[in-house]
């Protein structure tokens, strides 16, 4: 039976990861397939397996990982 990885900002079984914003508290994200991403409170959340929209936010210079 395989195992989750354990992977920053995604504890083993949880649906979302969390990224803060470290510059703005909020705004809105368009993702390269034209989807929207909302910055409330300084954070953003998307699902743990929304590939595109994870890669958006691990490349974007003002979001960080929530651990």
């Amino acid at each position: 039976m395989p195992t989750l990885k354990k992977t920053p900002g995604r504890p083993a079984g949880a649906g979302a990861v969390v990224f803060r914003d470290s510059l703005y508290t909020s705004r809105n994200l368009i993702l390269p397939d034209g989807r929207q991403l909302l910055v409330l409170q300084g954070r953003v959340s998307v699902k743990a397996g929304d590939r595109v929209a994870l890669d958006y936010l691990a490349s974007h210079p003002d979001l960080q990982v929530q651990e």
